[in-house]
């Protein structure tokens, strides 16, 4: 029992301090009907939120406080987390910030979730809508559809916030199998995201196929025999059915 308050103790820590590292909302996040995030999820995905932003002096500064956070996660979600923040903690800020533009400027790493995407202007539209309807509002000029961004809200606003991570878990994988197949070390950060999810089932692996042929194709890579427009072939992404779940 003081075992588990205690750990319930250091999860409001983690939560409330962890609030303060926001890097896109202002506001509370929570309204009448939604009560301060508790638990620790609200945790994870703070944590990976901030992992997927830009690498810069604000982010390296705060990586004890991520590393405090991670050894409180259950191993398929903190373990990963734990795994990254070491590599981060070993690189030096300007090879780090240049992986980092160098990775996610390839079509099949894509941080912004509806991109390549026929709708992808009223998505954008809409999620500023679920924010705002949540007590948040986008502080910057980062996209409301960066995967950040979309973390960071689940953090603020938990129950919506999941929801929307569900409802766009094909481009989370798709992101997740892009990483991957460069060796990337932020697909670490990706495999954390990715335990905090129920899996893809199903049909709903036709839409990462599917969102994989509508991408732009990198420069750097032929086209594939049946015609993908994808470094990342539909066959691969089916293949990844099993081995990724």
């Amino acid at each position: 029992m003081v075992g588990s308050r205690a750990s319930a103790g250091l999860d409001g820590y983690l939560v409330e301090t962890l609030a303060a590292t926001r890097r896109f909302f202002t506001g509370s996040g929570t309204t009448a009907d939604t009560p301060p995030p508790t638990g620790t999820e609200p945790i994870s995905w703070q944590v990976q939120s901030l992992l997927l932003s830009y690498p810069d002096a604000r982010l390296l500064a705060q990586l004890d406080l991520l590393r405090l956070a991670a050894i409180t996660l259950d191993d398929p979600v903190g373990g990963p987390l734990g795994r990254f923040i070491d590599h981060v903690a070993e690189t030096s800020a300007a090879r780090l910030a240049t992986e980092y533009v160098a990775t996610f400027n390839q079509p099949e790493c894509c941080l912004f979730l509806a991109y390549g995407t026929r709708g992808r202007g009223r998505a954008v539209r809409r999620l500023r809508e679920t924010y705002a309807a949540s007590g948040l509002r986008l502080a910057g000029a980062e996209l409301p559809d960066h995967i950040a961004v979309m973390l960071e809200y689940a953090a603020a606003a938990p129950d919506p916030g999941e929801a929307l991570l569900v409802e766009y878990r094909a481009p989370v994988q798709l992101l997740r199998l892009g990483l991957r197949d460069m060796g990337s070390p932020w697909a670490d950060v990706l495999d954390s995201i990715w335990a905090t999810l129920p899996p893809l089932v199903g049909d709903e692996w036709l839409a990462v196929a599917g969102l994989a042929a509508m991408r732009p194709q990198p420069e750097r890579a032929a086209p594939d025999p049946a015609g993908t427009p994808s470094h990342i072939p539909r066959q691969r992404v089916m293949q990844a059915q099993d081995a990724c779940r």
